[in-house]
């Protein structure tokens, strides 16, 4: 299986994309258990003016239309930016069984710095193994970067 410094030097590459529609550089990806790279997306929350174009939504929509199932339980989502509350319920709902993230986002993320709704026992589903915190310093800078040009 691919490493997750690799999957997530694959969406780092992937996110500085969004940049070039004034969206926030996130990107994430769907792999299977053998690393497969099964989709892929970046934010276009302001392109498209739609509040819900977060890339993990939009990853986890085209993972599913990609396989023919809403199930996604033995895939993998990596994103460059914890997740926030409404993707870590996609999340949860799509039944992914591993989450790994870069940059921590202690005043909206979902998986363990402000909530870890991820986890939480009172759902139905729950992500099996969190990773947070892989190329950090680099998936932060990608966001102090472009928030400091605003």
């Amino acid at each position: 299986m691919t490493n997750e410094q690799d999957l997530m030097d694959q969406a780092l590459e992937l996110a500085a994309q969004a940049l070039a529609t004034g969206d926030v550089p996130v990107a994430a990806l769907v792999v299977d258990a053998s690393g497969k790279l099964i989709s892929q997306a970046v934010n276009t929350k302001e392109r498209d003016h739609d509040p819900t174009a977060h890339a993990e939504v939009l990853a986890l929509r085209q993972a599913g239309s990609v396989l023919g199932r809403a199930n996604l339980s033995g895939h993998t989502l990596v994103v460059t930016l914890e997740p926030c509350v409404m993707c870590a319920g996609a999340i949860t709902q799509a039944r992914i069984s591993r989450l790994i993230f870069g940059a921590w986002d202690d005043k909206a993320g979902a998986a363990g710095s402000k909530h870890d709704l991820v986890r939480d026992r009172s759902l139905p589903h729950r992500v099996s193994e969190v990773i947070g915190g892989i190329r950090e310093a680099r998936c932060q800078a990608l966001l102090t970067d472009f928030f400091s040009d605003k």
